[in-house]
Formats: structure tokens, C-alpha cells, sequence
């Protein structure tokens, strides 16, 4: 059942170092300020999974809390490269990166086993593709009815998922509007959940067919305006374009990586 906290004793109590971590949102709800207090509390070895891996698993592994990135598809969109991803992963700065990776199709088919609590994914995408070849975990199998071959991964089943939403009623119950992508099926796969949420309500306003998360699904929810900033949160603020591109320059050189974090992240949140 849901148990309101504050982001710092959300992260201190639910992420260990050593977790599968999965942090969902796509294009927006991204949880932002959830990674920043990753950060700052100096969280490490984590297996991070995303869909999109994009500006903040870039902060997140350039900061050194990351030891396996296991992803579908990795860059700050719409601009080009994740720096720190790369540094990490080809020069082992400021740790080494293991990473393993797969298709959108299979990650969402995986995480859709792991919401069903079954050991793996189904799907025809891998039949012909050159993923097999760097990517142990898919395998083939015959269907016992057709004999056609299908691809096979194992489903995922996190430590932790991370989410941010829109809002949450008092009894813990979490709505999440606009784009929802595979927010949903991560919290219902995973152990353990921290949802952020812009704001805490009396009534969700959920409309007919809202994506409502229910309060047993939940492990933890904090209150945190803004908290997916830079990206957006639909009905309450725009995305924020120009960071993205700021960041380009940001991530490229380790030093400014470096002050920025120092800056943005430490300071602001001890604050």
C-alpha cells in the first residue's frame, strides 16, 4: 500500500545500491528529480533500464551510480549523443558500462510479462535481426501450436521502478494522462515503487478509461512540483527544448559535466 514520503526518504528506503532500477516516461513524466536524488545520495552498481535512455540515465551514469545499462534505444533526442553514456562505455569513465540491448518491441512485450508476473517475453521482431548476435538473452523457441519460430527474452521484473505523474489522491491512488507508455506495466512488474507526482488531491478528476494506478501498487509517493523538468508533465508545464541542447555542450567534456552536477544537483538539492 502507498506510504507518502518525502523524495529523500523514498530513495533512502527503496533503492539500494546493487538494484535494478527502472525509471519509465516517454517524452514526459520523465522522473527527473527522483535521478537527481539518486544522485545525491551517491547511490551505486545499479542495473538501470529505460526504454529511452536519454538525459537523465546521462547524469546518472556520469555521475558513476551506474554499472549495467540494459535499453532499446540511447541519445538526447532531437540533438544527438548521451556523453556520458559514451565516455563510459568506451573509455570507462568514471566506471566501466556494461550494456545490453534490445528493441522497443521487445522491452515493452518485456515488461508486459514482468507486469503478468510470467518468466518471458514472446514476440516475432528478433526473427532476421542482428541483435541475437551481441545480445545472449534472446533466444528462439517453436510455438507448440503453429511451429512457427518466435523470438524469446526474459521478462523484466525490477527492483525498483521509478515513475513521475500528474497526481495522487490521499488514499495513494496515482492518475497518469497524456502519453502514459509503459509506466503502467513497470510498476506492476517491479518489488518496490517510488511515484513522484506533481501534486497530492482530494479526487483524481480521472476521466473514463484514465490509466489509474491503485494505491496496493505503490510503494511510495512523494509530492515533488516540476519533478520530471526538463521534460513535461501534461496540463501543468512545457518541455523545456533548450536544456537539451544545453546539454550537448554540458556532457561533452567531463569537467563541465562535472561543475554542472556539482552545481545542479548537489547544491541545489542541499539547499
Amino acid at each position: 500500500m502507498a506510504e507518502f514520503l518525502s523524495l529523500q526518504d523514498a530513495v533512502s528506503r527503496h533503492v539500494n545500491n546493487g538494484d535494478i532500477v527502472a525509471m519509465e516516461g516517454f517524452t514526459h513524466l520523465i522522473p527527473f528529480a527522483a535521478g537527481h536524488e539518486i544522485i545525491r545520495q551517491e547511490k551505486r552498481d545499479l542495473t538501470l533500464i529505460r526504454m529511452t535512455p536519454d538525459l537523465i540515465y546521462d547524469q546518472l551514469i556520469g555521475a558513476g551510480c551506474a554499472s549495467k545499462l540494459i535499453f532499446s534505444w540511447g541519445g538526447n533526442p532531437g540533438v544527438g549523443s548521451l556523453h556520458r553514456l559514451r565516455d563510459a562505455v568506451e573509455k570507462g569513465w568514471p566506471k566501466p558500462l556494461e550494456i545490453l540491448e534490445h528493441s522497443h518491441a521487445a522491452m515493452a512485450c518485456a515488461y508486459e510479462a514482468g507486469a503478468a508476473g510470467l518468466p518471458l517475453a514472446v514476440l516475432r521482431g528478433y526473427v532476421g535481426s542482428d541483435l541475437p548476435k551481441v545480445n545472449d538473452q534472446i533466444r528462439f523457441i517453436e510455438c507448440p501450436f503453429s511451429g512457427e519460430k518466435l523470438a524469446a527474452v526474459p521478462s523484466i521484473r525490477p527492483d525498483v521502478a521509478i515513475i513521475h505523474a500528474q497526481r495522487a489522491d490521499r488514499q495513494g491512488n496515482v492518475l497518469i494522462e497524456g502519453i502514459v507508455g509503459i509506466q503502467k506495466e513497470v510498476v506492476l512488474a517491479a518489488k518496490r515503487s517510488i511515484v513522484t507526482v506533481e501534486e497530492i488531491v482530494d479526487d483524481l478528476g480521472a476521466s473514463v478509461n484514465a490509466c489509474v494506478l491503485p494505491a496496493w501498487a505503490v510503494s511510495a509517493i512523494a509530492e515533488v512540483p516540476k519533478g520530471a523538468k526538463p521534460s513535461y508533465a501534461l496540463g501543468y508545464y512545457e518541455r523545456d527544448n533548450a536544456f537539451y541542447k544545453q546539454w550537448d555542450g554540458i556532457a561533452r567534456d567531463r569537467e563541465s559535466f562535472q561543475a554542472w552536477l556539482q552545481e545542479n544537483v548537489f547544491e541545489k538539492g542541499a539547499a
